[in-house]
């Protein structure tokens, strides 16, 4: 089952997605997708996943990369629910109902991918405590520019960190296929965010944006990467450097994602 089925099966239109970041109808129709998907793909094939060795490449397994996931999800279903319940810090409104369905999706992400390492003969791991202050440097749950400031990061990180591992799930179509869904509500989260903070609703080069505290530039590093396939893109187009980094998320290392990562959960 490819995205398009999958869209078209919970009556999602692609002409809708194009307009995501302007219509919010598009976005709430997404509040279930992470259901959806779990319903959708963890029949196909899922349960063999964690018995068959030839779906581990180098040392890096299947469940690895889903347990991986899972501690992201973690993270910043945590994040956003203690947002939501915090009095008085996400302002009624456009800005509330966003991260209400934020929030709805990287629960859904949660629950499914939980499902997902159990139906592959997997254990899922245990949720970390977490501390989103990073030992005092942050206060995103008493001032609201922090709480966006670090959503952006997360989200930015999470594209980055999903794009990463999609080589090591190529053996698997059912897993390969779930992930880049996810990954696909990720970036639409991104570029929510990054409009609720009055930027571009992507990166340009390796820039963190304005507003945005030092400590997340390791999300950004690498952004600003030209050659794509063996090619400098600007050698190929009129498009200028900030236009080409633009057009092409860059991976993360599960290493790189969990030393940012890191910065925010308890020894």
């Amino acid at each position: 089952m490819n995205i398009l089925e999958v869209l078209n099966m919970y009556n999602i239109k692609t002409n809708e997605l194009d307009g995501f970041t302007t219509r919010r109808e598009a976005f709430k129709k997404l509040t279930n997708f992470g259901k959806n998907i779990a319903m959708a793909a963890i029949p196909v094939g899922l349960a063999s996943v964690g018995s068959n060795k030839a779906y581990a490449q180098g040392s890096v397994s299947v469940l690895d990369v889903l347990n991986f996931a899972l501690l992201l999800e973690f993270l910043e279903a945590e994040f956003y629910t203690t947002g939501l319940h915090c009095d008085h810090l996400i302002p009624d409104g456009k800005d509330r109902a966003i991260f209400e369905v934020i929030e709805k999706h990287e629960v859904d992400h949660v629950e499914f991918l939980k499902a997902a390492i159990t139906a592959s003969g997997g254990t899922p791991i245990d949720k970390p405590e977490f501390d989103f202050t990073a030992g005092g440097k942050f206060k995103p749950f008493t001032k609201y520019a922090q709480f966006l400031a670090l959503a952006q990061a997360f989200e930015d990180t999470g594209v980055r960190a999903y794009k990463g591992q999609a080589a090591n799930l190529m053996s698997n179509g059912a897993v390969l296929t779930a992930a880049l869904q996810i990954h696909s509500v990720e970036a639409r989260h991104a570029s929510e965010v990054r409009r609720l903070r009055g930027l571009k609703g992507w990166i340009t080069q390796d820039e963190r944006g304005a507003g945005m505290p030092m400590e997340t530039q390791a999300v950004y590093n690498g952004e600003d990467n030209l050659i794509q396939g063996g090619v400098n893109v600007t050698t190929v187009t009129p498009i200028g450097v900030d236009g080409v980094t633009e057009a092409f998320d860059e991976p993360l290392t599960m290493a790189e994602v969990l030393t940012i990562g890191g910065l925010f959960i308890k020894p």
